[in-house]
């Protein structure tokens, strides 16, 4: 399964949740509503998850193997970070 597409749908600044973002796989599955998160300078995906009746979370959808998890995780925040310079970019030339 290859990734075809991620969309930085949107960012936060003063939150521990950096972005919400959707990733599409093999230009056939969208999965929206991942999270990219930041804790103790450390950033890391939440996959979409529902609220059960119990109060506990479980995932809509998961990657099953740890190699494909970080597979996507890599990705996602690699176009996080890629999202945050060009709006850098953008603001430093705006600013010139």
């Amino acid at each position: 399964m290859v990734i075809t597409d991620i969309k930085i749908r949107k960012v936060f600044d003063d939150s521990p949740m950096k972005a919400i973002v959707s990733v599409t796989f093999d230009n056939q599955l969208a999965v929206h509503d991942i999270k990219v998160i930041n804790t103790k300078d450390k950033l890391f995906i939440v996959m979409p998850s529902r609220k059960n009746p119990e109060g506990t979370y479980r995932d809509i959808v998961h990657p099953i193997t740890a190699d494909f998890r970080a597979l996507v995780e890599k990705a996602v925040i690699e176009a996080y970070e890629a999202k945050l310079a060009e709006e850098l970019s953008a603001v430093s030339t705006d600013a010139d």
